[in-house]
């Protein structure tokens, strides 16, 4: 994001790119198998020993995602319709060439001969489809359907990593102030991911006060953009480098947008801030952006308003390496947000501090849990640093 005052420090996230002012019938769930040294193969489940490294068998599982499922994984929509209907469509490919979806690793990538099938089916499907808006639309809910299979059995619904290593039971829960909202707005490959750090706001917040948005999943963009409607263009900000607007600062921001002295006088009454972070690649950011911005412009007749934060390096740089050391997580832009909203003098007394520090705590314990886990599995917890001419 861009600032106005003097000397602004920028941030950036390859991440989440900021610019900163600082779920019996499911084939016996997954048949998660020891790793070994074979290719990829088409397997069948009557053969589970031919599995390669990290595959999983979904066989004889519901055909469609139910309500319960898909909100326990942090979403509060309905169940998107297009992704319950690709579901259905693998599930029928499965019976019509006789053989069971297989998922290698951990991001619901399809694999063996069903893979290839699927490839030729989807990819004539997309090209059939009208507009850019339908091949969206198609593309997010494909990729979210398949994440969806992949996972289940295999990851926790809370915390979204393997379930020998699941840390919700050391993330303690904290209520955000409810006249603050925040939105993350996902890109559909980083849902499910292990090392994604947008999951840590629900996790302390809870799915109504921080809120999942899936690009391209209608249900949710809709859910989302209905609250935004109410709240009004002036409540809202997006937390993103906007190159062709002046940011604002979070001081300067929110002191013209609110009512502040009458906050400090009743914390029960007046509007609610909207803030979306958008949780995506710094590749992926752009159209997300974009999109945001052409729907604002639909609703409002202007762009979104865009803040600068001020904050510093995430944990999570060492495992999972940014461009530069100025660049962050969402979990940290979400800091930064919550302690510049804090230094606002009328609003230092609602606690945004401490909720700060919530998410820091949560962050830690992801950090701790991925490195746990790579040592275990014998891999390097200091990954090879990127672009190391970015950084200062």
């Amino acid at each position: 994001m861009l600032v106005s005052t003097p000397t602004p420090r920028l941030l950036f996230s390859s991440k989440t790119p900021f610019l900163f002012h600082s779920q019996q019938n499911f084939c016996n769930s997954f048949n998660k198998t020891t790793r070994s040294h074979m290719g990829t193969k088409p397997f069948s489940s009557k053969n589970p020993s031919l599995l390669p490294t990290d595959a999983h068998i979904i066989a004889d599982a519901e055909p469609s995602i139910s309500l319960q499922e898909w909100q326990d994984w942090g979403t509060i929509s309905p169940v998107p319709s297009m992704v319950n209907q690709i579901i259905q469509d693998l599930r029928l490919l499965e019976k019509d060439i006789g053989t069971c979806m297989t998922f290698d690793g951990n991001h619901g990538k399809l694999t063996g001969g069903f893979k290839v099938q699927e490839d030729k089916k989807h990819r004539a499907k997309y090209a059939s489809l009208g507009n850019s808006e339908e091949k969206l639309q198609f593309f997010s809910a494909r990729q979210i359907a398949c994440r969806l299979l992949g996972s289940r059995g295999y990851l926790c619904q809370k915390c979204w990593l393997p379930q020998e290593d699941c840390m919700c039971s050391r993330v303690t829960m904290c209520s955000l102030w409810h006249r603050v909202r925040i939105w993350l707005y996902m890109h559909p490959k980083d849902f499910l991911r292990q090392n994604n750090t947008g999951k840590l706001l629900w996790q302390v917040f809870g799915v109504q006060a921080a809120s999942l948005c899936l690009f391209g999943i209608a249900e949710h963009e809709e859910m989302m953009w209905n609250e935004l409607n109410h709240a009004g263009r002036n409540m809202v900000w997006c937390l993103y480098p906007n190159k062709n607007a002046v940011t604002e600062s979070v001081r300067d921001t929110v002191g013209c947008a609110v009512n502040l002295e009458s906050q400090a006088v009743s914390a029960n009454e007046g509007d609610t801030m909207h803030f979306i972070l958008i949780d995506g690649t710094w590749s992926n950011s752009g159209a997300m952006f974009r999109r945001l911005q052409d729907r604002a412009e639909l609703e409002w007749g202007q762009e979104l308003r865009c803040i600068s934060l001020n904050t510093g390096v995430s944990l999570m740089h060492k495992l999972r390496p940014q461009p530069s050391w100025d660049r962050t997580c969402t979990a940290a832009a979400a800091i930064g947000l919550l302690y510049e909203l804090q230094l606002v003098p009328e609003l230092s007394s609602f606690g945004l501090d401490k909720q700060a520090e919530a998410i820091e705590n949560a962050l830690e314990v992801l950090l701790e849990a991925l490195t746990g886990r790579r040592l275990r599995m014998g891999r390097s917890i200091s990954r090879r640093e990127r672009h190391n001419r970015d950084i200062c």
